[in-house]
């Protein structure tokens, strides 16, 4: 689990007491007071590059509600949609959609969802400090490191470009239980799910930083924030999509021209947690504060109309029991 080391902004607002307050301030804000009189539990998991926005808005919260205990794992996006579509878990944080056998699965299991944008991600390339070859790189070279083809095959440095060293490549992503795996899959092999296997993997991006940060032989991938906190120790390649290599930043990432790893990161929150004030409290406290909070630990935050949308989404989920499911 991430060691959160980021400061944190002192959040003035209170939450409300609970979803009928909620709901009859307008758009669905929850800046007023009460929070403090809710009691009960949430349970979250899900993927690890969503966790530092949820952790961190969960200390928030539970500052403001400490009678409600806040519970973040880190499964990976996968893993956390089998809690959730098994009834589990409450929330699932997400770097993907869900699947059509996850949807599948929750629907046998009658639990309908909401799905809610809460920021912006861009997967970052890296490479050991030490690394001074690698000035950038195209999608179609990391699609040559990273396809099924390639293991076995593509494993030293100047098989991907001949003027690079003749050394071993060591690699290092996601592991398969991870959206970031699906979608880093998809926009670099063409298909998601699908990659070599030859290569270090984990659904802890802390794991992935380590290795990378003590190889210098080391390319790997994971989410933007993970690097924004390790970057002294790390090194971010520029992505040539066919104009030029671009780094993610928050610039790039928010007008697009960091390609094609940019991204959306998700909540879903399940038709059965909102019979519990606690939940609906705490996702409207999420929505208030998701964009301050997820630039504090290193995302890109959505424009604030887009945090006004998924207020909407989630009060005519939430005030319709569910009925208004399913929406991605």
């Amino acid at each position: 689990m991430l060691h959160l080391s980021f400061s944190r902004l002192k959040l003035s607002a209170a939450v409300l007491l609970s979803a009928s307050l909620a709901f009859a301030s307008c758009g669905g804000n929850s800046s007023q007071e009460g929070g403090s009189d809710l009691s009960g539990s949430i349970q979250i998991d899900g993927s690890s590059t969503v966790y530092p926005i949820t952790e961190a808005v969960a200390e928030e919260y539970r500052r403001e509600a400490p009678k409600v205990k806040v519970t973040v794992g880190v499964s990976g996006t996968g893993g956390g949609m089998k809690k959730f579509t098994r009834g589990e878990i409450d929330i699932v944080n997400a770097s993907r959609s869900m699947n059509e056998a996850e949807a599948q699965t929750a629907s046998e299991n009658g639990i309908s969802y909401v799905q809610l944008s809460v920021a912006y991600d861009g997967l970052t390339v890296v490479v050991h400090p030490e690394n001074n070859w690698a000035k950038d790189i195209t999608v179609a070279e990391l699609k040559k490191i990273w396809e099924p083809e390639a293991q076995g095959k593509i494993m030293r440095w100047n098989q991907i470009r001949p003027e690079w060293p003749d050394r071993e490549i060591h690699l290092y992503g996601a592991g398969v239980e991870s959206g970031t795996y699906d979608y880093f899959t998809e926009a670099i092999v063409g298909k998601s799910h699908s990659s070599r296997g030859d290569y270090t993997a984990s659904e802890d991006d802390n794991v992935l930083v380590q290795g990378v940060s003590t190889d210098p032989l080391a390319l790997g991938f994971f989410g933007y924030a993970y690097y924004e906190e390790n970057k002294s120790k790390l090194k971010a390649i520029p992505v040539d999509n066919g104009s030029g290599g671009v780094l993610p930043s928050l610039e790039t990432v928010k007008d697009g021209s960091y390609a094609p790893l940019s991204r959306p990161l998700y909540l879903y929150i399940s038709s059965k947690a909102i019979a519990k004030p606690e939940v609906v409290n705490f996702i409207n406290f999420y929505l208030d504060n998701a964009g301050d909070l997820s630039e504090e630990v290193g995302y890109i935050r959505l424009p604030d109309n887009l945090y006004q949308e998924q207020r909407q989404k989630f009060e005519q989920f939430a005030t319709g029991g569910g009925a208004t499911a399913n929406q991605q």
